[in-house]
């Protein structure tokens, strides 16, 4: 049995990740699964010379606590056990320190709603960092 990790990087959440995990688990492929969420640091886009890094980084974790939910309301109505966790920096970093860390057997990480330049970035860094086998949903 196979332990999956889903990361949410993105206010959009892991939609497509956790529908896909919730399949593998009926199918019983995957024992457990891991949600991670990483809040990307803030500073590193134009918003960081309007707004304060205090308004920031609350309006990024309201949006990223709506991504959580959806992406648990969809394991949890699959009855996926699952444990989360909220993690602070750059992306592709903490997947791969988190993959090699919890000894996941993969990563399913929704890019449906990444644009191809970013989605390509994220794959060739993931790809350089870890081990882990990294599966793109689009």
């Amino acid at each position: 049995m196979l332990k999956l990790l889903i990361p949410i990087i993105d206010r959009n959440g892991a939609l497509e990740a956790a529908h896909h995990g919730a399949f593998l688990f009926a199918e019983r492929c995957v024992s457990e699964v891991e949600i991670v969420e990483v809040l990307d640091e803030m500073g590193r886009d134009r918003s960081a010379a309007f707004h304060s890094p205090a308004d920031l980084r609350i309006s990024e974790k309201r949006a990223m606590r709506d991504a959580l939910l959806q992406t648990r309301a969809i394991l949890d109505d699959a009855g996926v056990p699952y444990t989360w966790k909220r993690v602070f920096g750059r992306p592709e970093y903490i997947i791969a320190a988190c993959a090699e860390r919890d000894h996941a057997d993969i990563v399913v990480l929704d890019a449906s709603h990444l644009g191809v330049f970013r989605r390509w970035g994220v794959l060739s860094r993931l790809r350089r960092l870890t081990h882990t086998p990294v599966t793109l949903l689009q």
